[in-house]
């Protein structure tokens, strides 16, 4: 937390001048009602059918997602969502908001998020306010995909897009160990030498999605979206994906 907090600080400048990412870490924090721990992103099935049998297999699974699926494009969601709140440009902002719950491939990934999405307006809006929030209302009416949200929250109270973008990152791959750990995958200890190892992984994806545009969008993390589609008829379920 040390090194964001000093990396969004401008040289000379105090930590009154900068804005606190105090927030941020509330957001993303387990006990945010979103409901995140209801979701396993399809990690359930893999595991019923061996796909992700230990800690070495979801260490290469929660990587290829940062990489190559569906946790890189939800950094790029935020992104622009970030960028178009703070430029005021809400025929941008409509685009990523309509776009953003058409990218999943399930049902049950697109309830994931937008439901996600909404809970997370709701808290915000309750205790957070910002006129980001005011903005995304007008400019569109139809569900909102938790990235999306995200990154308009944090625009709309001046955070800066680096460090959002990181802790997105982390907090998603925590998600998904976290629903390893209570599925019996792994253990703690090895939850957290993963969450370690993906450090930087989780830094570059986020590096990529700082700048990226909708034509930067794509997924080939296709046994992910295979786990999610098969999980809907999973007949014994801890998860809701």
């Amino acid at each position: 937390m040390t090194a964001i907090a000093t990396a969004s600080r401008p040289p000379g400048a105090s930590m009154a001048e900068v804005p606190s990412l105090l927030p941020l870490i509330v957001w993303l924090s387990p006990a945010f009602p979103v409901g995140g721990f209801a979701y396993s992103h399809g990690l359930e099935w893999a595991f019923e059918v061996g796909d992700v049998p230990d800690a070495p297999a979801l260490l290469a699974w929660v990587r290829d997602l940062a990489e190559h699926g569906s946790l890189r494009t939800d950094l790029v969601l935020a992104s622009i969502a970030h960028r178009a709140t703070e430029a005021g440009d809400e025929a941008a902002l409509a685009e990523v908001a309509e776009l953003a719950p058409a990218l999943s491939p399930s049902r049950e990934r697109r309830l994931e998020t937008v439901q996600q999405g909404e809970a997370f307006v709701l808290a915000a809006n309750a205790a957070w306010p910002c006129a980001g929030l005011g903005r995304l209302a007008a400019a569109w009416d139809g569900e909102v995909a938790y990235p999306v949200a995200l990154g308009v929250t944090a625009a709309g109270h001046g955070l800066p897009s680096g460090p959002v973008l990181e802790a997105l990152a982390l907090a998603l791959a925590s998600n998904l160990v976290s629903a390893a750990i209570r599925l019996g995958i792994t253990g703690q200890t090895d939850g957290l030498r993963i969450i370690a190892a993906l450090t930087s992984s989780l830094r570059e994806a986020a590096a990529f999605a700082h700048d990226a545009n909708l034509d930067d969008l794509g997924s080939c993390a296709l046994r992910s979206d295979l786990a999610s589609l098969r999980h809907e008829t999973q007949y014994t379920r801890l998860f809701r994906s």
